[in-house]
């Protein structure tokens, strides 16, 4: 993706931790599990529980926590998951990440019951034989996956739209080459793809270049007793290049001392907001986790927008955080927080709780998910 996201070497967690995690991290009283599900919607009351919604908890098939929490907050946003559940899934064709997602989502969508528990085993039996780094039993990265899956269904719909056209010129007998067919944009890129531009200016004649970069999430450093919006000042923070760094400037010929800069040029429709809380302690020759508090508003306003923006004004309102609980990068418990019809909720594996937002405050968020705000 923008090579931010970090790879880990990571170690089982047994299940005597996962459960002392748990405990640790839970906030919130009425733990809601399997025969108990319907206190949830005594909770939030009848009249109010939402129509045609349905609140599932995931089960864990041995440290699937990072897959488990990163579902519950793909599914709760609308946008994706209408194009999932509308996908249309062929009898003849191949089993793929995509259709067993779809299966997935359309098996949570159809319950009868509004609240309860399914066993997301042929999700996670199509994602261990597709890549082996999935293919074990050991803690992984909730980023990394997310990266993978995306990436992952934007190739097999991009691969769908090829032979689409391929069948079609067949049918008519041409036979022109596609050599020069651009990449065919996927519903998943309508949804997190976002623009970044590199600007460059030289110092001696003032000339600016600049390169564009796609992106599918952001990947931001974090510091102690920071906020989210400092965290994005400093990803666009200007960086002067000088000394042996010099920029070589093609109007002057020659290299140059010069400023450079990263800002956001295309807003995504939902932007993924990755927090790179896992650093490598060249002291320790280990990653270790930064577990610095990181203040987040619920409302979000992208300021670091190039001056040819496309609505560089656009709101974002928090729908979902995926929460790394634990003291490192090899070990820990991954849950997932969302907002569904002005309703918080916690996704723990099969455990599914009401959240109050008095009660966020004591998490410490891996990703946060905007969703975009429409004004009138």
């Amino acid at each position: 993706m923008c090579g931010c996201f970090l790879v880990y070497r990571q170690t089982p967690l047994t299940a005597e931790e996962c459960t002392r995690e748990r405990r640790n991290f839970h906030c919130v009283s009425n733990i809601l599990q399997g025969a108990n599900a319907s206190a949830l919607e005594k909770e939030i009351g009848p009249e109010q529980f939402p129509v045609n919604e349905h609140y599932f908890g995931l089960v864990n098939f041995g440290n699937t926590c990072y897959c488990n929490s990163v579902l519950q907050a793909l599914y709760f946003c609308r946008p994706f998951r209408e194009k999932v559940l509308a996908y249309k899934v062929q009898p003849r064709k191949k089993e793929s990440l995509l259709t067993c997602l779809s299966d997935l989502f359309n098996s949570i969508a159809t319950q009868k019951k509004k609240v309860g528990v399914i066993p997301p085993k042929k999700f996670i039996s199509r994602l261990r034989k597709e890549n082996e780094l999935f293919d074990n039993y050991m803690q992984q990265d909730a980023h990394e996956f997310l990266n993978y899956l995306l990436n992952t269904i934007a190739d097999l719909l991009q691969e769908e739209k090829k032979q689409e056209k391929q069948n079609g010129k067949l049918q008519n007998g041409s036979i022109e080459s596609e050599e020069g067919d651009k990449t065919d944009l996927t519903w998943v890129h309508e949804i997190f793809q976002g623009t970044l531009t590199n600007e460059t200016r030289c110092l001696n004649c003032e000339a600016v270049s600049s390169k564009d970069e796609d992106f599918l999430d952001l990947s931001v450093d974090v510091e102690q007793n920071t906020s989210i919006t400092h965290c994005l000042r400093g990803f666009s923070n200007t960086e002067t290049l000088c000394s042996e760094y010099k920029y070589y400037c093609e109007q002057c010929r020659s290299k140059q001392e010069a400023q450079k800069r990263m800002r956001v040029k295309k807003l995504p429709m939902i932007l993924a907001l990755h927090l790179k809380r896992f650093k490598y302690m060249d002291q320790l020759h280990r990653y270790t986790k930064l577990s610095y508090r990181v203040v987040f508003p619920l409302e979000l306003r992208l300021f670091n927008t190039s001056g040819d923006a496309t609505n560089p004004d656009r709101m974002y309102d928090l729908v979902a955080v995926v929460v790394h609980c634990g003291s490192g990068p090899n070990r820990g418990h991954y849950i997932t927080i969302v907002k569904s019809h002005g309703f918080w909720l916690l996704f723990d594996d099969d455990i599914v709780e009401a959240v109050f937002l008095n009660k966020l405050k004591c998490r410490k968020s891996v990703q946060k998910i905007w969703e975009t705000v429409v004004r009138s």
